[in-house]
């Protein structure tokens, strides 16, 4: 039997697709490796967000053609996407596949498993890119991304519901990457999400690229609050997580959902708001072309703080963006500061091809050697944010889902758990994955907390 290894990079819409790879090519008959080196296919689900991702996944190729020289090697993704030329001319590569033709990958992956010469049909690596494909008429899939049913090696498995979007921060290179935003059906996300809490699901997260956006093309158009709102009262799931939403879509609507649905002890609404901030600076907001000034998002951080006391809010935030003087940067740290946040996502300024900011990098870039102090600065900024959150919750009660915990990554008798409020709680027993469980909060670890069970 032929065994095959997704390798996925980048984002949770990503990982999505990755996952659907691996179950259509399950239900081929095929079967997961152990590890790379042992597989006979291998698909990389890239990324291309930043310069650091094209270079880690170019690494992970190379990697894995001198481990594996016998593998086939498929690549598709953002970066696949981006540059397939470029992704074509590493070595072991037997065919590039964009995101404009994924849907591709899980035959060409079970082709390439069994052995069928790709690369002898052709004097280089197979391409499959549609270069103007964000400006094509593309649909969804007509049953959705989520991989599977039943809650398998995921305990929290991704329900990808919107793809593309269609901003244009001048920093982005997703909108050329993958398209114009496209929603899944009302009627195919229930199926979905039925299936998945029959199956015996207990946490799902509902995921897009630009997720705010959802049903905004739908006939009739529709809202993510209505998708959320029926979620709840038509399934009978325990748990629904939001990914990441823009700060503009998070709507009263919305926030009223999580009022009524996020209260203790039933939890069915998981109390996590994470809203892409990018930079506190407005002047710096401005040259992203970001659609909100630093006020609009405090306003939003307020009126979350309000409806759900005890979330977990986060943001991303860009340092060293094009023309980010040191002043420039105070104003960013000291707005991030008076904010309620209790986790970031830090990430350098990378210039990408094609976009506005790759132009403002040439003129107007950070001053050198910026960026590593400034980082270190938001992280110790953050890590003193995100204790005191997780010391208000000593000898509280949390709800929380337990993951899968590896006995030889944790051979003594503990349990990871996630809190609905985004809280990494190690449990002091053996408990299957997959469960719902109230427990108590008993003290901290260096990122997370230890607790024990009440119910």
């Amino acid at each position: 039997m032929e065994e095959y290894h997704v390798e996925n990079f980048g984002c949770r819409a990503s990982r999505a697709d990755g996952e659907i790879i691996s179950a259509e090519l399950r239900h081929h008959g095929l079967t997961p490796a152990l590890s790379p080196a042992q597989a006979d296919v291998i698909v990389a689900n890239t990324c291309s967000v930043t310069a650091q991702a094209d270079r880690t996944a170019r690494a992970f190729l190379r990697r894995m053609h001198r481990e594996n020289p016998t593998a086939r090697i498929l690549v598709t993704g953002c970066y696949a996407q981006r540059a397939p030329q470029e992704v074509a001319a590493l070595p072991g590569v037997h065919a590039v596949v964009g995101n404009s033709h994924k849907a591709l990958v899980p035959e060409l992956a079970r082709q390439a498993a069994a052995f069928v010469p790709l690369a002898a049909l052709q004097p280089a690596p197979a391409v499959y890119v549609d270069d103007a494909f964000a400006h094509s008429d593309l649909a969804m899939p007509e049953d959705g991304w989520l991989a599977d049913a039943a809650p398998r090696g995921q305990t929290r498995p991704n329900l990808k519901v919107q793809d593309g979007c269609g901003n244009r921060c001048s920093f982005c290179v997703i909108p050329a990457t993958r398209g114009h935003s496209r929603s899944l059906s009302l009627e195919a996300c229930l199926r979905n999400v039925q299936a998945f809490t029959a199956a015996g699901g207990t946490e799902l997260v509902l995921s897009g690229i630009n997720l705010g956006r959802w049903g905004r093309d739908l006939k009739p158009e529709r809202t993510l609050e209505e998708l959320v709102s029926v979620i709840l009262s038509r399934t009978a799931l325990p748990r629904l997580r939001l990914s990441s939403i823009e700060p503009m879509d998070w709507t009263p609507q919305l926030l009223a959902l999580f009022r009524d649905h996020s209260a203790a002890p039933s939890v069915r609404l998981a109390r996590h708001a994470h809203l892409p901030l990018q930079s506190g600076s407005d002047a710096i907001l401005r040259a992203m072309h970001r659609r909100y000034r630093p006020w609009h998002y405090a306003e939003k951080l307020r009126s979350i703080r309000e409806s759900i006391p005890d979330a977990a809010i986060g943001a991303d935030v860009m340092v060293g963006f094009p023309g980010e003087s040191e002043a420039l940067f105070e104003e960013s740290f000291a707005f991030i500061a008076a904010q309620p946040f209790t986790y970031l996502h830090l990430f350098p300024f990378s210039a990408r091809p094609g976009t506005r900011a790759w132009q403002l990098a040439q003129e107007s870039p950070a001053p050198p050697g910026a960026v590593a102090p400034r980082t270190a600065r938001l992280r110790e900024l953050i890590a003193v944010k995100n204790r005191l959150f997780r010391q208000s919750f000593l000898g509280r009660e949390l709800a929380v889902v337990t993951l899968h915990t590896p006995q030889d990554a944790h051979p003594q008798a503990v349990t990871r758990a996630l809190a609905d409020n985004f809280l990494e709680v190690r449990l002091d027993a053996r408990v299957p994955a997959n469960q719902r469980l109230s427990v108590r909060v008993t003290g901290l670890t260096d990122a997370g907390l230890t607790g024990s069970v009440t119910a």
